[in-house]
């Protein structure tokens, strides 16, 4: 039964800061002019994908998980992970700021709300002229400062902006404060988790007059006040071939464009393979079973699959699996 592309239901989600690029852009099925995420791939409690396509349409992604274990996960992550899903694979639109945040580490995490922490990575799809994201301080601070800026509604003072434009890729640790800006559409991976401090939300409020509610205090402890220039990736755009933005204990991440035909042989790879599509479309094949993917779709390929053909006149593709 695992024969095959797996393609799930989107989980869209409104936003205070969403917009209509999920619509308009990746076609998600949604008349909101909030849409702020669509969850493509989770197994997130309250929130787990079902599938879309094939001989699973309807089934869950836990329920795949408990009947195919190893033959979904691979083994390794079967043994690390059991029936909890590692990854948390979305599509965000930004089109105003998203709030200043970071996310703990996996031990914090644990203690406190026992969640997996959150260590993530943006690939940025599509950008408005200007846009920018937050990443980091500009300088390394002492939690007094931050405190002192944060109270007086001058913490954007610290923190360091980037100008994005499309195909730009970022790391975010945990403990570093991020923000995604207005005009921005990506895609991320993460941990499965959706532990977040938010330390500044722009002092905007709700239709209600309300303002979102702050972590400081949870966040103190969390934060890295380090200035670290560890986050920018850089990588080649090699046609048919895999080339790597980002490899952590929690996941790697493959640039892959395809024009033509080419087959992955992941023999040797004892995991899962998810393909987000980022621009173009493509066949994704399986034992003969195949399976089409177009911008803003994703498709998860079970660890028991040894074998992917990929054919396309043009597409460009996040590769993603848990070494």
């Amino acid at each position: 039964m695992l024969n095959y592309p797996i393609k799930f239901e989107p989980i869209l989600k409104e936003k205070i800061w969403g917009g209509n690029k999920l619509i308009n852009i990746l076609n998600k099925d949604s008349n909101r002019e909030d849409l702020g995420e669509s969850w493509e791939i989770s197994g997130v409690k309250g929130d787990i994908s079902v599938v879309q396509n094939g001989a699973l349409k309807g089934q869950t992604l836990n329920a795949l998980l408990e009947e195919y274990k190893e033959g979904l996960l691979g083994l390794k992550n079967f043994k690390k992970f059991g029936a909890e899903f590692p990854l948390l694979i979305k599509f965000i639109d930004a089109k105003t700021e998203l709030s200043v945040q970071l996310h703990p580490h996996d031990n914090i995490a644990k203690k406190r709300h026992n969640s997996f922490g959150k260590t993530e990575m943006w690939y940025i799809m599509q950008a408005d002229e200007g846009a920018e994201i937050n990443v980091g301080f500009k300088k390394s601070i002492s939690k007094e400062e931050y405190l002192e800026h944060l109270e007086t509604g001058k913490i954007t003072e610290l923190l360091n902006f980037e100008k994005v434009q499309k195909g730009d890729s970022f790391f975010i640790n945990t403990g570093k404060v991020h923000a995604i800006g207005a005009g921005v559409l990506l895609a991320e991976i993460q941990q499965t988790s959706d532990i977040t401090y938010r330390i500044y939300d722009w002092d905007r409020v709700d239709a209600e007059g309300n303002s979102r509610e702050l972590h400081t205090d949870l966040a103190l402890d969390a934060i890295d006040f380090e200035k670290k220039d560890d986050f920018k990736r850089t990588y080649k755009r090699e046609e048919n071939h895999s080339t790597n933005i980002a490899s952590c204990e929690y996941f790697t991440t493959n640039f892959l464009p395809v024009k033509g035909e080419i087959v992955k042989d992941y023999a040797q790879l004892d995991s899962f393979v998810i393909y987000m599509c980022v621009s173009g479309d493509a066949e994704i094949s399986v034992s003969g079973n195949s399976e089409k993917i177009v911008q803003g779709q994703t498709l998860l390929v079970p660890a028991e699959v040894k074998e992917v053909q990929i054919t396309s006149e043009g597409v460009e593709l996040l590769e993603v699996f848990v070494q």
